[in-house]
C-alpha cells in the first residue's frame, strides 16, 4: 500500500466541490496560492515538533491567498501573537509569508487543507482530508501536545487518533490524555468568536499557557 503524504498535491482531486471552488478562485486571482495549504513547520523540521495546532480550513483571502496557515486574516493575528507570548514562535508576524515568522517546537495544520465555500466544509470533505491529518500527526515522532481550534478540528483530530468523540467531547479549555499525547481544545480564534465575546484573548491565552506548561516551558 502506498503511504499517504502528509500534504496533498497542489491539484489534489479528492473533493469535487473544493476542486471547483479552487478553480474558480484560480481564475479570479491567478497570483494567489489557490491550492491545498501545507502544514507550517519550524526550521528544524518534523523532528523538532512537540506541539501541533489543528485549525479548521484555509480562509479564502487568508491562507488560500498566502499559502501559509492563518496568514492574511484576523485569526492569525491572535494565534501568532499568542504563540510569541509563550515562546512558541518569534515575534515577526506581519500577515505575509515572507515576514520572517519562525515557529519554535510547534507546527500548524488544518483539518481541511483546501478553502471551502463559506468556510464550511461538509462531512465527506472533512473525512477525506483526514487521511492527510493522520499522516501529519504520524510524522511527528516527538509530539507531546495538540491544540484543536474549534469543534470540527477537535472531532477530526480525535478520529485521526482513533478516539471516540464521546470519550473526549469538545469544550473550551478541555484537556484529554490520549496515549502519549495531551490534547487541549479551544474555541476557534475567528473574528466572529472574538467580536461576539465567545472567545477573549485571555481565554485563548489560558489554553496555550496550559499547553506551554505541559511542554515544560
Amino acid at each position: 500500500m502506498t503511504a499517504v503524504s502528509a500534504d496533498p498535491a497542489r491539484d489534489c482531486p479528492l473533493c469535487p466541490r473544493l476542486v471547483a471552488f479552487r478553480e474558480e478562485w484560480r481564475a479570479k486571482e491567478p497570483d494567489w496560492h489557490n491550492a491545498p495549504v501545507p502544514s507550517f513547520l519550524p526550521p528544524d523540521g518534523a523532528g523538532a515538533v512537540e506541539l501541533l495546532i489543528v485549525g479548521l480550513a484555509p480562509g479564502v483571502r487568508g491562507a488560500n491567498r498566502t499559502g501559509r496557515p492563518f496568514t492574511g486574516d484576523y485569526a492569525g493575528d491572535l494565534l501568532y501573537s499568542t504563540l510569541a507570548r509563550y515562546d512558541l514562535a518569534n515575534d515577526k508576524f506581519d500577515a505575509r509569508p515572507d515576514d520572517g515568522l519562525v515557529l519554535n517546537r510547534t507546527a500548524i495544520t488544518n483539518a481541511v487543507r483546501c478553502v471551502p465555500p463559506e468556510n464550511k466544509p461538509v462531512g465527506a470533505e472533512i473525512a477525506t482530508c483526514r487521511t492527510f491529518l493522520e499522516a501529519t500527526i504520524a510524522r511527528f515522532d516527538n509530539l507531546s501536545a495538540i491544540v484543536t481550534l474549534g469543534k470540527i478540528a477537535h472531532d477530526s483530530t480525535l478520529r485521526a487518533l482513533g478516539v471516540k468523540l464521546k470519550d473526549a467531547p469538545f469544550s473550551h479549555g478541555g484537556r484529554f490524555e490520549i496515549g502519549s499525547v495531551t490534547l487541549f481544545s479551544t474555541y476557534h480564534c475567528s473574528r466572529y468568536n472574538t467580536n461576539t465575546g465567545r472567545l477573549t484573548p485571555e481565554m485563548f491565552h489560558a489554553v496555550f499557557e496550559a499547553a506551554s506548561a505541559h511542554l515544560g516551558r
